[in-house]
């Protein structure tokens, strides 16, 4: 499914921007490119789901709504929520568990994701959607921003797509040799980023992993994310809170050193803002 691709100004700079959180309002962005192999999947190849990570995770929604348009039982499974989540369910916890997902809380986490990944016959996708299997849609993404491109008649292009696992701007790289792919870690550092793209494979010359300015925590609510974010919905696209505000602020850091027309892929995510703003909200409520 082709996503329109909008020019956006910001900070001084103009941008184009790949608008694939608008391919599906539950599957959409880089979880619909990760899953598009299994969209095409006849729901008879398969009968459980298995999946596990973060309780308000983007990929967990995405994952539950593909299983329920499948027909497929889906299975999640996190760490012991906190109780008052559990009291008031929100966020992508709230909509994938109305989705029909099975969560399965575990003090032993560690040890239940090693035992998931052995299981015969059930599929198990990664914290994520880091999975051979995302390779295919993400070449698609690929061939779309080829093809725009040559429309566009634009000689030199840099993309950009923030990282969790690194999954979508590792095969966008691989698939897009004569372009060069940025981006950083949103969850640990680039080193961190490097080890998780190289299961993978070697990673691409093309691919350039920028520094931020500072150590962030994953999820953890800033104020200058939330500021980013802000401003980037002002200049007018909505992003998600958790990684695109660290991704443009390290992204306008490098402007100096980034050559022609620059591309950004829009990663989707937006559901969980609903979730992200309450606990800015909270944050302001404590100060």
């Amino acid at each position: 499914m082709l996503s329109d691709v909008t020019p956006f100004h910001f900070q001084g700079f103009d941008f184009f921007v790949k608008r694939d959180e608008l391919i599906d309002p539950l599957l959409s962005g880089n979880k619909y490119r990760k899953l598009y192999t299994l969209i095409q999947t006849p729901a008879k190849f398969y009968d459980t789901i298995l999946s596990y990570g973060g309780s308000q995770s983007n990929a967990m929604l995405s994952i539950a709504a593909l299983c329920h348009q499948k027909g497929w039982r889906f299975e999640y499974y996190c760490k012991p929520l906190a109780t008052k989540l559990k009291q008031s369910l929100t966020g992508n916890l709230k909509a994938a568990l109305d989705l029909g997902m099975l969560l399965m809380e575990t003090a032993d986490y560690d040890t239940t994701v090693a035992q998931l990944k052995s299981k015969d016959k059930i599929l198990c996708l990664p914290q994520g959607g880091a999975d051979p299997l995302a390779e295919q849609g993400i070449q698609t993404l690929a061939q779309e921003i080829e093809q725009w491109q040559a429309e566009q008649n634009i000689s030199k292009l840099s993309i950009v797509t923030p990282s969790g696992t690194g999954t979508t701007a590792y095969y966008l790289a691989k698939h897009l040799p004569k372009q060069t792919v940025f981006t950083t870690a949103s969850v640990g550092n680039n080193a961190y980023l490097t080890q998780q793209m190289q299961q993978l494979g070697n990673i691409p010359s093309n691919l350039t992993l920028l520094e931020p300015n500072k150590t962030h925590r994953f999820a953890k609510p800033y104020p200058e994310f939330l500021k980013t974010y802000e401003k980037l919905k002002h200049a007018g696209i909505e992003f998600d809170l958790l990684y695109a505000p660290l991704m443009w602020q390290t992204l306008l850091l490098n402007m100096p050193h980034i050559q022609g027309s620059i591309l950004y892929v829009h990663s989707g995510g937006l559901l969980g803002n609903t979730s992200m703003l309450a606990r800015y909200a909270g944050l302001a409520l404590s100060d």
